[in-house]
């Protein structure tokens, strides 16, 4: 017979493993947006882009010839999408449909984790270990880009090795960059970097906010993007396999998971690493090794 000691011990050391499995999970976090989800109701549904209303309609098409993909940004002057490698870092111009449309080699850049598109011909593009955004121009002749010819900003902020900058994502109209820390979450918001012309001061502001960080029951954040229109922000989690909704306050809305048999999956998207949003609110995003998906609202 065991003593009643023991299993109290026991008792309080299962206890204590399913409290650390569920803030792993964020499980509590969770559970608390899905509580406000159903109380909300319509009410958010009316006011923000409703990710789950969306269905996939292009599934893990393989991008020939390319490997680790990381990040993605939609054009709306060129009416195409942009991604960049990690390894034999390369920017590279594809259709909305997945095509390669052409290879742009990247030349001392490192560890290229994000491109954004920020208005006709400007990009920032990422290097994860380094911490340093650059500001680059691509035009139709644009044959190859250089780090030494590319202005830069660097940021110093919670170093920890390959678990830097991994999203970025443009407001055209607050003049903020977001940028995204893998691990732990964080979100940052930068105002001055990149300067659109020479007249403009030098002056850059860096500011995050800790209590919207945390509501984002994530464990990871791998790319995001800027909704114009509802001043929404999207982030997105490989390890948890979600695209999360967030609303002007920084509170959670809505969610796309990336797992198999949701919005029509036939199969989870292993490892999610860029997402983009065009002009239609059409959803595009990319899967390392090199696979492309569309999700729409509403499906076909």
């Amino acid at each position: 017979m065991i003593r009643q000691p023991v299993l109290r011990t026991v008792a309080v050391v299962v206890l204590l493993g399913a409290v650390a499995v569920g803030q792993h999970l964020r499980l509590f976090e969770r559970g608390w947006f899905a509580f406000n989800a159903w109380r909300m109701g319509t009410e958010w549904q009316q006011r923000s882009l409703w990710l789950p209303a969306y269905d996939v309609v292009v599934e893990g098409r393989p991008l020939p010839g390319v490997e680790n993909v990381s990040a993605l940004t939609y054009d709306p002057d060129r009416k195409t999408l942009f991604t960049v490698t990690n390894q034999d870092t390369e920017l590279i111009e594809l259709s909305l449909a997945g095509a390669i449309l052409r290879r742009i080699p990247l030349v001392g850049f490192g560890d290229t984790e994000a491109v954004e598109y920020i208005s006709r011909g400007l990009y920032v593009i990422s290097d994860e270990r380094r911490q340093r955004l650059y500001k680059v121009r691509v035009d139709d002749d644009t044959q190859r880009l250089d780090a030494a010819d590319s202005k830069h900003l660097s940021l110093g902020i919670g170093r920890s090795g390959n678990l830097g900058f991994e999203g970025l994502a443009w407001d055209p109209d607050g003049g903020r960059l977001f940028v995204a820390k893998e691990k732990p979450v964080r979100i940052y918001e930068i105002r001055g970097f990149p300067a659109m012309g020479p007249e403009q001061d030098f002056a850059i502001d860096v500011s995050d906010d800790p209590k919207r960080d945390r509501r984002l029951f994530v464990r990871d954040v791998s790319s995001l993007q800027y909704d114009r229109r509802t001043g929404h922000l999207l982030a997105l989690s490989d390890e948890s396999r979600l695209v999360v909704e967030l609303d002007t306050a920084g509170r959670p809305i809505s969610t796309l998971s990336l797992s198999r048999g949701s919005h029509g999956l036939k199969e989870s998207v292993p490892q999610a690493e860029g997402v983009a949003m065009d002009d239609a609110g059409t959803l595009y995003l990319v899967s390392e090794p090199n696979l492309f998906y569309v999700f729409r609202k509403g499906g076909r």
